[in-house]
């Protein structure tokens, strides 16, 4: 078949276009059904054609060719693409949080590679207990008596909550009163953990005796909440996990901690602010403490409860707990996780999101300046240049707190504010459209991408799409 063969008259093109089975014997399209199956390459090629019956212009085969191509790269591609996290938030709950190590990756690959010992004894040949394969490492990285791990910190403070205080008062602070992404506030979990709440002190202070006062016969447990996503400044007190503890135990109640992000290490020691971490936590007397796996940890996403071993066991003893409990592939990222703090010498070097939040700023403008010098001459009335900016860590990570770091920073040269406006908007969604989509920010009229995630083995990848959607978008008008 020739292109001359579609060179037909506007009645009879139609009629030219080749059959199925046809298009089909094209060497590309052999191909690509040697690759992803014949089934599949037949189903887009007869859509293509439909849709070729259904226009009002000729199409010659190479452009059938091409658009089954097109189709077929769209439609095997994964749903979860990878992008370039250039939005200044290194931990970004809406783009998967923490980047997992090699090691971590290994491990996943090789559990779903084999049957493994997930609930199996092996010393024994009876049945084992899935926590066995993280316990002793969390305990040793926390000081706790035991520890167990469910799908994520919400399931981990619901099911602390659901175990030891269903029917009871709950007492927590205003202040703590927290509603984090998607709208999830801690009264509600409280609610659907079976607890009532008990307010006390007020949004900006509490005081001890707030707590001792509320204490009644229907209290069932004092809970302390990390601030994940903001922080109260000014005329404030809070009552610390040592001296909340030392009340909770005088009237015989527990203490549950919720930190929310998980740091297992003094983030200090590399210039980042100071965490409480879970270990001083449970060494401050909390009897049970939660935290997240995919925040500041650097893991998989998990729910990490430790604490004393007699309210561990009631909290595996939940129902609950079959329905929220990790399968084998988060278990092994997050033993090779909790490996790195235990063996190695900087964590913050071989944990990739923490190598990211450590990053020297010179280090970020010396890939500035790479990528920059990687872009081809841009459109006329497009300006490329590198500014610094502040990164921030994300997911309700140290909130407040910020991070030096150098922005790409792509502006429209046009005295019409509505010109620029527009160019940038679409030049936004001509990045979000890439193989793998740029994710930026829009802000003092012009489009920032935070280069602190970028990493060097992207910087080519990165000029070259920036490259190709500025010439797709051209010049404003």
């Amino acid at each position: 078949m020739t292109d001359n063969a579609f060179s037909k008259a506007p009645e009879d093109w139609r009629r030219a276009l080749p059959a199925v089975d046809r298009l089909l014997d094209h060497p590309a399209l052999q191909a690509l059904a040697d690759q992803h199956g014949k089934r599949l390459c037949t189903r887009l090629a007869r859509d293509t054609l439909s849709e070729a019956r259904k226009g009002t212009a000729p199409v010659d085969e190479h452009t059938l060719v091409e658009r089954v191509e097109r189709k077929l790269a769209a439609f095997t591609s994964p749903n979860a693409r990878a992008v370039f996290n250039l939005t200044g938030t290194v931990i970004h709950t809406n783009l998967g949080r923490a980047l997992l190590s090699e090691p971590a990756i290994d491990a996943m690959a090789h559990v779903a590679r084999h049957p493994v010992a997930l609930e199996y004894d092996l010393a024994t040949g009876g049945r084992g207990d899935r926590d066995d394969l993280i316990e002793a490492l969390l305990c040793e990285l926390t000081g706790a008596e035991a520890a167990t791990v469910v799908n994520n910190n919400a399931a981990a403070v619901v099911l602390t909550l659901g175990a030891l205080g269903a029917g009871h008062e709950a007492i927590v602070s205003r202040g703590e009163l927290i509603e984090i992404g998607g709208a999830f506030r801690m009264p509600d979990i409280m609610a659907a953990a079976g607890c009532r709440l008990r307010e006390v002190g007020t949004t900006n202070r509490t005081h001890p005796k707030d707590y001792r006062e509320a204490i009644n016969e229907n209290t069932g447990l004092l809970v302390k909440v990390h601030a994940s996503n903001y922080a109260v400044e000014g005329f404030t007190k809070a009552v610390d996990e040592a001296e909340l503890a030392r009340i909770a135990h005088d009237a015989g109640l527990p203490l549950v901690v919720d930190l929310g992000s998980g740091a297992l290490i003094d983030l200090s020691r590399f210039g980042l602010p100071y965490e409480t971490r879970p270990g001083e936590a449970v060494k401050a007397g909390a009897d049970v403490v939660t935290f997240s796996g995919d925040k500041l940890l650097g893991g998989p996403q998990a729910g990490i409860i430790v604490g004393k071993r007699a309210y561990i066991e009631r909290i595996k003893r939940h129902p609950l707990k079959r329905a929220l409990r990790l399968d084998k592939l988060v278990l092994a990222a997050l033993e090779a996780t909790l490996k790195h703090y235990r063996d190695d010498d900087r964590p913050d070097q071989t944990l990739p999101t923490l190598r990211l939040l450590t990053r020297e700023a010179n280090d970020i403008r010396a890939a500035g300046e790479r990528v920059l010098a990687g872009l081809d001459p841009l459109p006329a009335g497009r300006t490329a240049r590198l500014e610094p900016c502040m990164s921030q860590l994300g997911s309700g990570s140290l909130p407040v707190d910020r991070l030096p770091s150098v922005a790409l920073v792509l502006d429209v040269d046009s005295p019409k504010r509505e010109v620029r406006e527009r160019a940038l908007r679409e030049l936004e969604r001509a990045f979000r459209a890439l193989p793998r989509p740029i994710i930026g920010r829009i802000k003092e009229g012009a489009l920032w991408l935070d280069l602190r995630c970028l990493t060097q083995d992207d910087e080519a990848l990165l000029s070259a799409q920036i490259t190709r959607a500025l010439h797709a978008a051209g010049s404003p008008p």
